[in-house]
């Protein structure tokens, strides 16, 4: 059975499956507060695939084994890429596929830059908002950020046609975009509205527009990928409060739980939470598969934890109560000299004589 078959009954009417045509419209402003928790996945199937955590050597092995993927998989390198290999080009409701469907179907699977895309947006209206959506895609997986954004920004504005949607529908629900939602953790995503919205979110962070990238996540359906990637923004806009509360109960069962559970222990560490981070780290290290980064990060955050309470700590009122002690014994200690002094003018003289 297909990884996304079967998964709209499983989905809000107003959100689509990865198989299904994806909302467009204007993007809501706003930030993404009064959600329900981030962690709750109500799903059986949803569009993402095991999280990935970068690291130089993995870095470099996967873009290695990605080029000899693509070629066994009889895929170009540089184009989108696809659960399966590119899928063959058939009937589509009991109907041979149009010249319109050929030159988008050729373009989305063999394209390796974005211009083709954009063409055939311009030649084709009903087909636009797709097209723009894939050339969006394909300018991300290249690491060109500020086009992506504008692209899919663009792509999202637009409606498609009953035959673009039911082309997507059944021949796109395999492309898969791996999105990085916080910094080095990499989720593949099949194509749906998750995997260009959290895409081009990324691509405003990337472009310095964090605001803007956290307010395009508002409306997504719950789940751990979206909520690493909404309080990642969120922490680094300040809103700690905001990621303590979305995160309050969350337990280390997976490698983006756990990359979750750093961005909490650091707002808290923020907010003078010190147990509270420091339970949150401890979490972090509880599982003994969690990935050798993230428990590295957890114990670097930890003595940073240690160090930062024991400076408040020696600043506090503990220091307050050493440094008024000290001040009293030096009051001691000179009172005592003042008075050896006095004795030796009064009485010193005679005694020498």
């Amino acid at each position: 059975m297909s990884a996304t078959s079967g998964e709209s009954a499983h989905l809000k009417p107003s959100v689509p499956s990865p198989t299904g045509p994806i909302r467009t419209g204007p993007i809501p402003a706003g930030g993404s507060r009064g959600q329900g928790r981030p962690y709750t996945e109500t799903r059986d199937l949803t569009p993402f695939r095991k999280a990935v955590v970068r690291t130089p050597v993995r870095g470099l092995a996967g873009n290695v084994g990605g080029v000899v993927t693509g070629l066994m998989a009889g895929r170009v390198p540089g184009t989108l890429a696809a659960e399966g290999g590119v899928p063959r080009l058939g009937r589509m409701s009991g109907r041979m596929p149009g010249k319109t469907t050929k030159a988008v179907h050729a373009a989305v699977f063999g394209s390796t830059e974005p211009d083709g895309l954009i063409a055939l947006a311009r030649t084709y209206p009903g087909w636009s908002g797709l097209c723009y959506l894939m050339a969006g895609l394909l300018a991300y997986s290249h690491g060109g950020h500020l086009r992506a954004s504008e692209l899919l920004r663009h792509g999202l504005s637009l409606r498609n046609d009953a035959d673009a949607n039911r082309y997507a529908a059944v021949y796109l629900a395999g492309v898969v975009t791996r999105v990085e939602v916080a910094e080095r953790i990499e989720v593949p995503v099949l194509f749906s509205e998750e995997a260009v919205v959290l895409a081009l979110s990324h691509s405003l962070r990337e472009t310095g527009q964090t605001e803007e990238a956290l307010a395009a996540l508002a409306g997504l359906p719950p789940s751990l990928p979206l909520a690493l990637a909404r309080c990642s923004l969120a922490a680094e806009l300040g809103h700690d409060v905001d990621v303590v509360a979305d995160t309050e109960g969350l337990l280390n069962a997976d490698d983006l739980a756990a990359a979750l559970l750093l961005v909490r222990a650091r707002c808290l560490r923020r907010l003078g939470a010190y147990g509270a981070s420091r339970s949150a780290l401890q979490e972090v290290l509880r599982r003994r598969k969690t990935h050798l980064a993230l428990r590295s990060d957890a114990l670097t955050d930890q003595a940073l934890l240690i160090l930062e309470a024991g400076r408040k700590t020696f600043g506090g009122r503990e220091w307050q109560r050493r440094k008024s002690t000290e001040v009293e014994h030096v009051e001691v200690v000179r009172k005592d000299a003042e008075l050896h002094e006095l004795w030796d003018r009064e009485y010193g003289s005679a005694s020498d004589g």
